[in-house]
């Protein structure tokens, strides 16, 4: 699948989904460290890695913002950071070049402009104090994020509910399966909008009785 075509197809789906496909599926999707938090929510975030390793010192999330395509998510790995390595004017060039997002394991600060620029922002914590322009750090290099290991191209997939990151080829074999997901959600919405019962589209009493007598079973949805 062409890559602009899996992002298309991943942009109205939600972490949930995703998650709940690589369930079935067993394939080895990045959840990323639900300590990392978005800024602002009701934000999306759909793109491709663009990865900066970098300690205290944001030269190198500058100069992979300079790199950075539009689309990309700029993924930053601080190495356990205590001072702040993004600000309020990377998110805005990120903004002004059509980034999808940041993701800043590690302290960020200006948050109140942030919040305003409507770009899909995550850090784990928030530090008044700004990092040092003294040290190269390293950018388009394989990171740590969150737990996760990220490759340059990876995609990206971000919510109110988290992020996950997976290769676009594990993406896309797990897309069919959270459409499908999701389409039996929303279903099964609109069924108890017009006054049917969650659990009579379940198959509840018979995975009840089969794990009483220790068979085997699914808990499943009949919308």
């Amino acid at each position: 699948m062409e890559p602009e075509s899996l992002l298309a197809r991943l942009a109205p789906l939600d972490t949930p989904a995703i998650c709940d496909a690589e369930k079935s599926l067993s394939l080895g999707l990045g959840i990323v460290d639900p300590s990392i938090r978005p800024l602002v929510t009701g934000l999306k975030m759909v793109g491709r890695a663009h990865t900066v390793r970098c300690h205290n010192d944001f030269l190198a999330v500058l100069h992979g913002l300079q790199q950075a395509k539009t689309g990309d998510v700029l993924v930053i790995d601080s190495q356990n950071s205590d001072l702040a390595v993004s600000g309020s004017l990377f998110p805005t060039e990120a903004l002004r070049k059509g980034l999808a997002g940041i993701i800043n394991d590690g302290p960020c600060r200006d948050t109140a402009v942030v919040r305003t620029l409507g770009l899909p922002y995550y850090a784990r914590s928030v530090h008044c104090r700004a990092g040092s322009t003294t040290t190269l750090g390293e950018t388009g290099i394989p990171v740590h994020c969150g737990g996760v290991t990220v490759h340059p191209g990876d995609i990206v997939f971000g919510d109110d509910d988290g992020i996950v990151i997976a290769s676009a080829s594990l993406m896309a074999e797990l897309l069919p399966v959270a459409e499908r997901i999701q389409d039996t959600e929303r279903q099964l919405v609109d069924q108890m909008a017009a006054g049917r019962s969650l659990t009579d589209m379940m198959n509840l009493d018979e995975h009840l009785q089969a794990l009483a007598e220790g068979h085997d079973t699914t808990l499943s949805f009949c919308p």
